[in-house]
């Protein structure tokens, strides 16, 4: 529901659906809002998944952990382990990269601002290698078999 002064998006109206590149399911809550100055999404992964490995040009993001037990990885560091209501702050040029090593969901909550274009089907060979220096589907060691 978008009134003149706020947007509310319920629980039980948000759009989910799989990522392009790693099929992990998300929500685009700030596109459904109508926001227009940053990006928010939320993913939930499940065991064994892994959220693109990537940068951005000037879009800074903020990662809660909501649910679950989560994992990062940045630039090419030990991952770091987040516990629910843990939040990080990711600059545009770390290369970052959440991922799921254990039994269970993780649900992120992913808010970055200023919003840049997220689409990795609408962008140029030269945008993807900018900002996915392994790939779109580069997976983590811990995630190999």
């Amino acid at each position: 529901m978008t009134d003149s002064d706020h947007a509310l998006l319920r629980t039980a109206d948000a759009h989910w659906r799989e990522s392009n590149q790693m099929k992990v399911l998300n929500t685009d809550i700030a596109k459904q809002l109508g926001a227009t100055s940053m990006g928010a999404r939320m993913w939930r992964l499940h065991p064994g998944q892994a959220s693109t490995k990537h940068r951005h040009f000037e879009q800074e993001e903020l990662y809660v952990l909501l649910e679950g037990r989560g994992r990062i990885r940045l630039g090419e560091a030990d991952p770091l382990t987040l516990e629910p209501l843990d939040t990080m702050l990711v600059p545009p040029a770390v290369v970052r990269q959440v991922f799921n090593d254990t039994d269970k969901d993780a649900l992120w909550l992913v808010v970055g601002a200023p919003a840049e274009a997220a689409n990795t089907l609408e962008m140029t060979a030269e945008q993807l290698a900018q900002l996915y220096p392994d790939g779109p589907q580069a997976l983590p060691p811990q995630l190999h078999g």
